[in-house]
């Protein structure tokens, strides 16, 4: 299988603070891989790390390449929390955002990006939501409107901070069958999850973080009871 990306040695400190110590791990083109741990584990800290939003020693690669080479494949749905749900922006707005260059953000939209905008919010099942505000959606509608604007870029890699937070099963069960298509094209989806109950079911792969790396591999041997116990002592205490 082709590698899609190469993490090796990869540390992380906040301060004094040490969220990821010599994480090393080869991703395959085409899975759709977990990233799980505890909180504080350094999950979403591996993802920012990969798209530089914070300094890190180590590295890594995406194709053989550096993030600065492919930050144009590379798509980021980032915590609902950290989002400004009240910013007057209409969700065509936002999800055409995912057309514009990084370094030509003033450029206009084509045709075709328009028709490539209305095309993501179809297949995220909002069609004739354009005009409306964001802030007025429901969590699942809000998720969808960001996994339609990394949609619309059109990227070789997706990299998801805890979709399913705070939206309902039925936006789950959509976007988790949307990520589980693309992979089926070459997509290589990393996605933050929380909830070890359903992570058999999603993800092909695992990555089991405890502030360093703690499992690594086909989930069925990642979440053996003898490995989750290193890392949830009180997981199976009845």
């Amino acid at each position: 299988m082709k590698t899609a990306i190469q993490i090796e040695n990869l540390s992380v400190s906040y301060g004094n603070n040490l969220a990821l110590n010599m994480v090393s791990v080869e991703l395959v083109t085409g899975e759709l891989i977990g990233i799980i741990g505890p909180n504080g584990s350094g999950k979403s800290t591996l993802l920012k790390a990969m798209l530089e939003l914070l300094p890190y020693s180590g590295a890594i690669q995406f194709s053989g390449k550096s993030f600065k080479e492919m930050r144009n494949k590379i798509a980021y749905v980032p915590q609902r929390e950290t989002v400004d749900w009240d910013f007057p922006i209409s969700v065509f707005d936002v999800v055409a955002m995912g057309t514009l260059q990084p370094k030509k953000w003033w450029q206009k939209l084509s045709k075709e990006d328009k028709k490539n905008t209305i095309k993501a919010l179809e297949e995220v099942g909002l069609t004739g939501f354009e005009n409306r505000r964001i802030g007025n959606l429901s969590g699942g509608q809000q998720q969808r409107v960001f996994i339609a604007r990394a949609l619309v870029q059109n990227p070789d890699f997706y990299l998801l901070d805890e979709p399913f937070v705070g939206i309902d099963i039925q936006s789950q069960t959509s976007i988790i069958e949307l990520l589980k298509r693309l992979k089926t094209e070459g997509k290589t989806i990393l996605m933050v999850h929380h909830d070890l109950s359903d992570a058999a079911k999603h993800f092909d792969s695992t990555i089991l973080l405890n502030n360093e790396l703690v499992a690594f591999g086909k989930t069925a041997a990642v979440l053996k009871r003898e490995i989750l116990e290193k890392v949830y002592p009180n997981l199976f205490i009845v």
